[in-house]
């Protein structure tokens, strides 16, 4: 946590009600064909859609669409890479949630060298270096959680034996626009708005929490964490709560930033083999584990590093979501652990039982925690301290 810092490439960032309008007039600046990636159904299907496609067809834009369903795997990427290589797209357009983002953002960089995802992918393959180059590429982001409009890397799972959810990860990748219009979330449903905005707490915290933490990023997550105390329940409420929408969209850009120069921790860690082995959407499980995770890192640091400066940050923290000025750091640590266990329940997310999950499934989800994220959590957790954070949500009614 010292001074000194590199901060990566970011998007420009057009943030406000009403900056969807700018798409077209961003998308034609790059030329007249745009390959448009959405989710499945719910912007198409949507009150927004009509006018945006109104706005490309006004803009003279050749609109490609590609529909992604689901969190994307390799071979989804692969497949749309290969489709849309020879038809002289020129700008790639994702407006989605975090799911589509990625899929555009992977489809974006891969267009022009046309090789497999799975040649850059971490910790799968060969890992080989990425030399692009990139399509443009403008993320639009319709959910309040996972930031990858600021992010430079796109997450591709799969399912079944040999599961795993990984990352192409490269500051190309990047996208050129940030595109934040709150006005999106008016239509999410209270359980999207929950574990998304879960997800982007979860980022901001871990983010402040991490071993590379620093000065720049720990002020965009400690306003961040102030928005989403004040947003995320009222939006949860009422999604018609415009200050709420902005508030959350604000947060979770401002997550996707920090998290991307900083690295996050263990919930991050677990949240991977949950959502590759088992059913479990990425936020609901970042969600549903944050309190338990913040408990044991808590109780872990104090039992070892006592002098540890996450254990202050943790405080800071505390205080921050509480608004209370606890005078004792432990108190304030304490009443952070009970806030977070509070709004689990309030936002009604589920137990991991929920997804057929048991006790026995333990074991193999530790030992695939440790991936990239877990390397900046502030202390390295033993087995026996990962997996109570998963005894603590195995189900409703308490640990086991």
């Amino acid at each position: 946590m010292a001074m000194d810092f590199a901060i990566a490439r970011l998007p420009r960032i057009e943030f406000g009600a009403g900056v969807r309008h700018r798409l077209p007039a961003l998308a034609a600046g790059f030329g007249r064909r745009v390959l448009l990636v959405t989710g499945g159904r719910s912007l198409l299907q949507g009150p927004l859609w009509p006018e945006l496609e109104a706005g490309f067809a006004a803009a003279g834009l050749d609109v490609i669409g590609h529909r992604v369903s689901g969190e994307p795997s390799p071979e989804a990427i692969d497949a749309a890479v290969q489709r849309y290589r020879d038809r002289n797209v020129s700008v790639v357009v994702a407006i989605g949630g975090g799911s589509a983002l990625d899929a555009g953002k992977a489809i974006a960089g891969l267009l022009l060298p046309g090789n497999p995802v799975l040649d850059h992918l971490e910790g799968v393959g060969p890992e080989r270096p990425y030399d692009g180059p990139a399509l443009p590429f403008i993320a639009a982001p319709t959910t309040a959680g996972t930031g990858s409009e600021a992010t430079r890397n796109a997450v591709l799972s799969t399912h079944g034996e040999g599961a795993y959810k990984k990352s192409f990860r490269d500051e190309r990748l990047v996208a050129d626009y940030a595109v934040v219009d709150p006005d999106f979330l008016a239509t999410c449903p209270p359980a999207v708005i929950a574990g998304n905005g879960m997800d982007a707490l979860t980022q901001l915290l871990e983010s402040y929490l991490s071993l590379r933490a620093n000065p720049f990023c720990d002020a965009l997550a400690l306003d961040g964490l102030a928005h989403a105390r004040d947003s995320l329940l009222g939006l949860y409420r009422d999604p018609g709560d415009a200050a709420a929408r902005a508030g959350m969209a604000y947060a979770s850009l401002l997550s996707g930033i920090t998290l991307a120069q900083t690295g996050l921790g263990s919930v991050h860690g677990l949240a991977a083999p949950l959502g590759a082995f088992f059913p479990v959407p990425h936020g609901v499980a970042c969600g549903t584990l944050v309190a338990a995770a913040t408990a044991v890192n808590i109780s872990a640091l104090s039992a070892r590093e006592p002098g540890h400066p996450a254990l202050a940050r943790y405080a800071v923290v505390g205080r921050l979501l509480t608004g209370r000025a606890y005078p004792d750091d432990g108190e304030a640590r304490a009443a952070l652990v009970a806030l977070l266990e509070a709004w689990t329940g309030q936002l009604d997310l589920p137990a991991l039982d929920h997804f057929g999950i048991t006790i026995g499934d333990h074991p193999r989800i530790v030992a695939n925690s440790r991936g990239s994220s877990m390397k900046t959590n502030p202390i390295v957790l033993e087995d026996s301290e990962i997996s109570a954070i998963l005894e603590a949500r195995q189900s409703a009614s308490g640990p086991g």
